[in-house]
């Protein structure tokens, strides 16, 4: 296993964008991985960002970026696009990107998958590419009712007691979703331990992304 050095040369802050399309987005898909990263680099400057965060859902998402980026400056940014809409506002969600490549320059990307079944995520992926070509990207998977799951290929271990923090960070900032049948600690923890499996992860549980392309 392979330590990744982050921080550009010159500099000993690591900046990390997180870019997702609904609150608990982010959360879900790469909730432990922030965690892990906090307690690996000393300094970490977090730019956050969620396009469909209105009303009560935008709260749910200012509370669940402070809980994981707890420590660390950050940047949270919360847009109100319709959920279910965003391709549908894209010439605005492209010139936000654009905005964004204007004054931030990330060490790393976290980004939704862009063989994920929710037209919303697909977009976010695929602007984020369009965008940030020249930086390292991760992509990031959320479990769901349409069974698009993949075969990831960059897994971040989690040690103990990082699954459980980052369930307990799930409920307790997103109060609104605890209702539905997917929101579910058993959805979680299997799917970390699913991962951790493949990746032969010392604690049994682990994330995973897809990375296409990334220079050593």
């Amino acid at each position: 296993m392979m330590k990744l050095s982050l921080a550009k040369k010159g500099s000993d802050i690591v900046n990390i964008l997180c870019l997702g399309a609904h609150s608990d987005d982010i959360e879900i898909g790469c909730g432990g991985s922030l965690v892990q990263l906090k307690k690996t680099y000393q300094k970490i400057k977090f730019h956050w960002v969620v396009f469909s965060a209105a009303g009560s859902r935008g709260k749910e998402a200012a509370k669940g970026a402070e809980l994981f980026t707890a420590g660390c400056e950050r940047e949270v940014v919360l847009k109100e696009y319709r959920d279910g809409f965003l391709p549908y506002s894209g010439a605005a969600v492209k010139d936000f990107f654009e905005e964004l490549k204007g004054r931030v320059d990330p060490d790393l990307v976290f980004t939704h998958w862009q063989g994920d079944a929710h037209q919303d995520h697909r977009l976010v992926s695929e602007l984020t590419w369009n965008t940030f070509r020249n930086h390292l990207i991760f992509e990031y998977e959320i479990p769901k009712y349409d069974g698009d799951l993949g075969r990831p290929n960059l897994f971040v271990p989690l040690g103990e007691p990082l699954p459980e923090q980052k369930i307990a960070h799930l409920f307790e900032a997103f109060e609104s979703q605890r209702s539905k049948p997917w929101f579910d600690r058993a959805t979680f923890l299997g799917l970390m331990r699913i991962r951790g499996m493949e990746s032969n992860s010392a604690s049994g549980y682990a994330e995973a992304f897809y990375c296409r392309k990334m220079v050593l």
